[in-house]
């Protein structure tokens, strides 16, 4: 059995901690805060473990010890893949408005604040000590919209067990109004549909309701969107996996986020469904 290496890392306050205790769920034997100058030495000595548990091990790091030692990972990385090892980096991230915010509501100290440093400082300081392990990461996972248990969903999502070399998919929705998604594949701009919003019986529904769906059902374009879209990735998802992709995120928007793309996602994530693919819905903006 070969050995499985999980690396968690990304800013202070962004869900490390969810993220690795959802592995630990899952059955990983989890390490957090390894002194990176035992990450070499940890790596090492998992290569020659027997134990199935300690074949599937994640380590959290960031940049509370030895920050200068953080460029060595990425080496590290492609040495251990260059032996036959399976290993995936997943970067957490936020805004900087959302980390602020998180660290000012919970009282709790930034790893890199000091006397002559404030907080604002040590979250840019935090990225640009991180930017070697962003680099390579696989994943990117931006939690400034995300609650604990839909970070804890979107972990279980990615590596619960999967069948071999198939991508995981991630349907995200959103409303233009709020921003479009950090870190997608692919943004879908549904705008052009007809948009129930102007149907007063229809303004606090969803595109989850079935007197949303008729009204978008009864537009031809709606049903040419979804089977453009569905030959599209029927297509192109394929390549993706054969080019050694792990994990595909796509965005579907429309202006509030709460009719035209959720009834689309909604579309999609039924047609992978059909399609035997492990395949993830998150609205954003009913969230």
């Amino acid at each position: 059995m070969g050995m499985r290496l999980i690396i968690i890392s990304g800013l202070s306050g962004s869900g490390k901690s969810v993220a690795l205790h959802t592995l630990e769920d899952l059955g990983f034997y989890c390490i957090d805060n390894l002194p990176l100058f035992l990450l070499h030495e940890l790596a090492r000595g998992l290569e020659g473990a027997t134990s199935p548990q300690m074949s599937r091990t994640a380590v959290g790091i960031d940049a509370r010890n030895q920050p200068e030692r953080l460029g060595e990972v990425p080496g590290l990385v492609a040495d251990l893949c260059r032996r036959g090892s399976e290993c995936h980096v997943i970067y957490l991230e936020a805004s900087h408005e959302s980390l602020v915010k998180r660290f000012s509501e919970t009282r709790r100290k930034h790893p890199l604040t000091a006397e002559n440093r404030s907080l604002a400082e040590a979250i840019e300081l935090e990225r640009i000590l991180l930017a070697p392990i962003l680099d390579i990461a696989d994943l990117r996972i931006d939690t400034t919209h995300t609650n604990v248990h839909q970070l804890r969903d979107r972990v279980l999502g990615h590596f619960q067990e999967s069948s071999p070399r198939q991508v995981s998919l991630l349907i995200q929705t959103f409303g233009f109004k709020q921003g479009v998604p950090r870190d997608v594949d692919f943004v879908i701009d549904v705008r052009c549909l007809p948009n129930p919003h102007w149907q007063p019986h229809l303004r606090p529904q969803t595109g989850r309701d079935s007197e949303v769906a008729r009204f978008l059902e009864e537009s031809p374009e709606v049903a040419e969107m979804v089977q453009d879209l569905s030959r599209f990735f029927e297509r192109w998802v394929p390549r993706f996996e054969a080019d050694g992709r792990s994990y595909l995120t796509i965005a579907i928007g429309c202006t509030g986020g709460q009719h035209r793309s959720v009834y689309i996602g909604e579309r999609l994530h039924d047609y992978f469904t059909t399609q035997g693919r492990k395949v993830m819905l998150r609205h954003r903006e009913l969230s």
